[in-house]
């Protein structure tokens, strides 16, 4: 089993998606938010499968799309600690493998969230679901998207969570910051949507599974 070493800040962009509107600042409030997953438009997901380079069962996973219930809203992220077997280094959301003790993909996102980074659920209000997005690894992920109150206090495992931040929830569903990439990998062409932000000194590379599910999350709020 051979692992992409890819490394993604250095692939090409072959498209910056500036024509798309960007979701307005309304749209992204704790009400608005609410009464889209009530009533949830007809739309189409745009991103849903990998090409695989993992030959192995599906493995069932969840994750929790955290949106922080600030004057600004911001999107919760984690950055993996590098020693993990799949998708090491990269920035997730807080989510992992559905256990068989688990009720349902919502049950397995929160309680992911609280091994990972210490989310309380108390200060979790679930909305929806996205549709599965489905990994080059092998994981069909349910994106569980949520409201978190502010007043959290978090605290990440260190084994799998190198840094916990928040990106503002306005410029992910800003289009004009959504880049494409395409490169050739062991004889497969392979695409994938990248986000940087610059986060004071650092930037956060948000890039594959996890922008991939926000660009379902854009179309979702842009239906």
């Amino acid at each position: 089993m051979t692992l992409p070493t890819i490394d993604p800040r250095t692939v090409p962009v072959t498209q910056v998606d500036s024509h798309l509107p960007a979701i307005e600042h309304q749209s992204l409030q704790a009400d608005a938010l609410r009464s889209r997953f009530a009533t949830p438009p007809a739309w189409q997901p745009e991103f849903l499968a990998e090409k695989k380079f993992m030959d192995r069962e599906p493995m069932p996973a969840a994750v929790l799309l955290p949106i922080v219930q600030r004057p600004e809203p911001t999107v919760l992220l984690t950055l993996r600690t590098p020693h993990l077997s799949t998708h090491s280094g990269q920035i997730a959301f807080p989510g992992g493998k559905v256990d068989e003790t688990d009720t349902n993909v919502v049950a397995a996102a929160l309680r992911e969230a609280q091994e990972e980074i210490g989310l309380d659920a108390h200060f979790v209000e679930v909305l929806g679901q996205l549709p599965i997005y489905i990994t080059g690894s092998a994981f069909h992920i349910a994106p569980v998207v949520a409201l978190v109150s502010p007043g959290f206090a978090l605290s990440p495992n260190p084994y799998e969570v190198a840094d916990v931040f928040e990106v503002p929830l306005a410029y992910l569903m800003n289009p004009a910051h959504h880049r494409h990439h395409r490169t050739d990998w062991q004889g497969v062409q392979r695409e994938w949507l990248s986000i940087p932000y610059q986060d004071h000194q650092t930037e956060r590379f948000i890039w594959g599974a996890t922008a991939g599910m926000l660009r379902n999350f854009y179309q979702f709020l842009r239906a």
